[in-house]
Formats: structure tokens, sequence, C-alpha cells
């Protein structure tokens, strides 16, 4: 059994719960004491655990040993989608967040049906839920919902951020590293991978390891992108490509594209 804390919560050896998570421990998973629990931070941080009372409607919780496990991908993929309608949007958020993106950008596009929503806390429940089922040790963040060209302004300060913290060196500020994926046409993935400044290698151990692994992979809304937004795109680095002659859902598009990314470059 596995539950996600904030990691301000984590203190010390001993956890008292009450509220949502207490209830779920008890409602839905029917823990009692002396059961064995796998605490999560959120944050890449796994602990081994028992409850050893529960009373009043609190869980207390023993924090027995602090392991190492990582369960996340070597790619440092944000997915950028245009917000879709109705539970389209939860499907791709609980989905990307199993296939181990790490951060999602709701983007308001041209064609966007939905322009205002009240959904993002809905959309943070899903990602942390869709963590914890998954064995993930980090939850992926999901911003704010941002017009698309605020997008990628974020996109290209994230992505600048990456290459300062990794050492890597900054040849062209504005240029990005990723994918933008066009119903009217593109490379395939293959050769956009070719094209792209992510680079494989594998450690002593042989286990894969990413340099310059930050990625970015746009996906348009019901509608996909209109030209000028793909041209734009491309002006800022971004590799066009075309999921093959069939023309997919949104959703379907995004799930595909992610999940092949990580099996192409990731861990899958």
């Amino acid at each position: 059994m596995r539950i996600i804390l904030p990691k301000e919560q984590i203190k010390g050896q001993k956890i008292t719960l009450s509220g949502e998570r207490a209830r779920y421990l008890i409602s839905v998973l029917r823990c009692s004491a002396g059961d064995e629990l796998q605490v999560f931070d959120g944050e890449g941080r796994f602990y081994k655990s028992k409850i050893t009372g529960i009373e009043n409607k609190k869980v207390i919780i023993d924090l027995l040993e602090r392991i190492s496990l990582n369960a996340e991908s070597p790619l440092n993929l944000t997915l950028v989608q245009g917000i879709l309608k109705g539970e389209k949007m939860d499907m791709v958020i609980q989905k990307a967040t199993e296939l181990g993106v790490k951060e999602i950008i709701p983007a308001v596009t041209e064609r966007s049906q939905i322009r205002h929503t009240r959904k993002v806390d809905r959309w943070r429940k899903i990602a942390e839920e869709a963590s914890r089922q998954s064995g993930r040790t980090m939850i992926p963040v999901v911003h704010e919902p941002m017009e698309y060209r605020n997008a990628l302004c974020v996109m290209r300060n994230e992505y600048k951020k990456f290459l300062t913290h990794y050492a890597l060196p900054i040849t062209h500020h504005d240029l990005l590293n990723g994918f933008i994926f066009w119903e009217e046409g593109g490379l395939s993935l293959k050769e956009a991978i070719k094209q792209s400044a992510v680079s494989i290698q594998h450690s002593e151990n042989s286990q894969l390891s990413t340099l310059n692994s930050q990625l970015f992979v746009l996906i348009g809304p019901e509608g996909g992108f209109t030209k000028d937004e793909v041209e734009l795109a491309v002006s800022k680095g971004l590799i066009t490509v075309s999921l093959g002659k069939r023309i997919l859902r949104a959703e379907t598009a995004a799930i595909s594209a992610v999940a092949l990314i990580q099996f192409l470059l990731g861990d899958i």
C-alpha cells in the first residue's frame, strides 16, 4: 500500500494523519494497525513505514527506513497540451503521469474550445493519484493554464534552467528541444529524434541515462494547431512531427506521443 504526503508533513519518525488522507487509508485501503505502508514525499524520497495505531479517525504511522528508489524516467519530459473538453483532459493528465511526464502545461490555443477552467486542482489530484498508483516517487507539476505564446516563453525559461543545472552549454538561448505534433504533416518521430539535440548514453552498469534530456512535447486541442502556431514553435527550435496517415483524437495523440518517446528515448 502506498500514500503520498507533502514533504513538510514528514518530520521525525512518527506521523499522525487526519482528514482526507486518514479517511483514504481507513475507508478505501481498509488499513489497520500493523499494516506496512510505503510513504512517498512526491519529490523522490520513499520511506518504508508501518501503521501503529488508528484512533479517533486518525492514523499513526511510524517511519521505519528511508529507501533509495528510482522509478523515474531518465527523460525530463514536459507535455504542453491544448486544453481538451470534458474528461479527455483528465485522461491525458492521468496517462501522461503514468508514462513518466515531469510537467504538464495546459495551453489555450487558437482552436481551443475551453478558454477558462476551474479544474486545475482536480487535475493535480488526478496526477497525484496516478503517481501513487503507478509507483512513481515524484508527482508531475501541473501548471495553471496559459496562452500558447506564454507557454513557449515558460518552456524557454525552463530549458535554460535545465541546461544551467546540468552545466550543459547554452548555445542558442531561444531554441527549444522537442516536438510539435501536427496532423497536417511533419517528419516521422524517429527522423525527428535524429535531428533533435537529445543524446543518450549507457552508464557502466548498463543503466540508461539521458544527456540533454529536457524534451517538450506539444499536442493541440480538438482541431489541432493552426499553421501559424506550428510555424511559431518551429521558429523556437521545435521539430514538426506526424503520427502517421490516420488522424488521431487529441487525447490519443498525446498518450501515443509520450509512450513512443519513452520507448525510443526513455525507459519503456
